[in-house]
């Protein structure tokens, strides 16, 4: 029986953004993205793409899973294969590993990429490193100016302040396994690759 939950993600940022005492206009200010956009997303109407919700994650300075679902402080996480927390928006489903360790220092998680979709037009860069592993399909990642083509078992690893960007060259989906790196001192602002 598969009980995965959808996250309530407009619910989520509503809540994040009212703790934080910003408006609308104000989130819409500092994210980029439109009042009406934005407005969309908390009442469920609209669904976020993957860069909108990085913007939306950076300008409220939280971790891009904690739009996902609210962080269980403890020491240890165990998720069942069927509480897994996904996110499916434009070809890319994404799965958390793993989230709420006080002071959590990687973020693990798994991203299915329908074929042929890329983000090469929207690089990106954070704090920390990246760890790739291409689990299945053939992936394309460009970090800085070098290009590294991925198939199944190959991995990367990389300091996460070069631009970096990736595309799927197969036809098929492809699915790789990210661990971002947090910074201890402020929470990541990074996008799911």
């Amino acid at each position: 029986m598969n009980n995965w939950k959808k996250p309530q993600v407009g619910e989520r940022i509503k809540s994040l953004r009212s703790k934080k005492g910003l408006s609308l206009r104000e989130l819409s200010d500092r994210s980029g993205l439109s009042f009406n956009a934005i407005s969309k997303i908390e009442r469920e109407e609209n669904s976020p793409t993957v860069a909108s919700l990085h913007k939306i994650a950076s300008a409220l300075d939280v971790h891009i899973s904690d739009l996902f679902r609210q962080a269980i402080h403890q020491f240890a996480v165990f998720v069942r294969s069927e509480d897994s927390t996904l996110f499916k928006s434009n070809g890319i489903t994404i799965e958390s590993l793993g989230r709420g360790l006080p002071n959590q220092q990687l973020e693990p998680f798994i991203m299915t990429v329908a074929p042929h979709l890329e983000n090469l037009s929207e690089p990106v860069s954070h704090s920390g490193e990246e760890f790739v592993y291409c689990l299945s399909g053939k992936m394309e990642y460009v970090v800085g100016d070098e290009s590294f083509v991925m198939k199944p078992g190959d991995k990367l690893l990389f300091k996460a302040s070069q631009p970096h960007c990736w595309r799927n060259l197969g036809n098929e989906p492809a699915e790789v396994m990210l661990v971002l790196e947090t910074d201890r001192d402020r929470p990541l602002r990074h996008k799911i690759h």
